[in-house]
């Protein structure tokens, strides 16, 4: 009879909980760190949505494909996961740190007529990232700041893209997948718009210092998701067509759109990573 070992663990991973100070809420943190030796200027990074569902798919993404780099063009990464204790993969927790404020008659509604659970704290959850969490990661590990990606997929897509809107300086790179753009829509209306004035207030400038960063957008959708009820892949679409546009009158923003053909709103969880890996560290490694 064989011997079976009872666990299995990562290679080059840890994890660790957090507190966050703006709100008193809990977090696991899910870090993997390459084996290779990080570039002068610190290693690029990755922050992961959801990281109990998908930091073991990424970290097996990121090792396989920038163990041959001259073929892939990605380079190793540093990947964090932000999830939470427990062994649930999309914890309830995720409802309030991924949405916005909403009016009562705002919300969409819940599965089976249910209330969601407690909403309306991504401005708190932003400020875990930036004031508590990014500085532990960069004491923890030597990091480029500016080579930074975060990842999210359905409401995490729609935290993503508040990010972008609302505090584009915390990332370089911003990854939404299959975002939920419809759970209020006015508010995300709104926040596009405010970005988009402030892109475009300095695109065609020839003073660099008063241009916007650099940044770069991939919104995806599965194929499978044109039948969804929210019309996902119109919206996402339709979203990354408007940005586009910023390219086109010379803004620092960089998008690209990427349908999936044959996957539904959780099988494209695997090809979204694979894609995210390629868009956010071949950029890295090509500076």
């Amino acid at each position: 009879m064989k011997n079976i070992n009872q666990s299995f663990t990562l290679p080059n991973t840890e994890y660790w909980d957090m507190r966050s100070t703006a709100a008193n809420r809990d977090y696991r943190i899910f870090a993997f760190k390459p084996e290779e030796a990080p570039p002068s200027g610190g290693y690029p990074v990755i922050y992961l949505l959801d990281g109990n569902a998908l930091f073991a798919t990424m970290v097996d993404a990121v090792r396989a494909q920038s163990r041959v780099q001259k073929k892939t063009g990605v380079c190793p990464a540093v990947v964090i996961g932000i999830g939470y204790p427990g062994d649930a993969l999309f914890d309830p927790a995720r409802y309030y740190d991924y949405t916005m404020p909403t009016q009562p008659d705002q919300i969409i509604p819940g599965p089976e007529g249910k209330p969601w659970p407690e909403l309306g704290g991504v401005s708190e959850f932003i400020d875990f990232i930036e004031q508590d969490l990014k500085p532990e990661v960069e004491r923890q590990f030597p990091i480029d700041g500016g080579r930074q990606a975060v990842l999210g997929h359905s409401l995490g897509g729609l935290f993503v893209l508040q990010a972008l809107f609302d505090q584009p300086h915390l990332f370089q790179n911003y990854i939404a997948g299959s975002p939920s753009i419809h759970w209020n829509k006015s508010y995300m209306a709104e926040a596009e718009q405010r970005f988009v004035s402030r892109m475009g207030q300095g695109a065609g400038q020839a003073d660099s210092s008063s241009r916007p960063q650099k940044l770069s957008l991939l919104i995806t959708a599965g194929e499978l998701e044109q039948s969804h009820p929210s019309r996902m892949v119109e919206n996402a679409s339709g979203l990354a067509d408007r940005l586009a546009k910023l390219a086109e009158q010379g803004s620092e923003l960089r998008v690209e759109y990427c349908e999936f053909a044959g996957e539904s709103h959780i099988s494209v969880l695997p090809a979204l990573i694979s894609r995210a890996v390629r868009f956010a560290l071949v950029q890295a490694a090509n500076g």
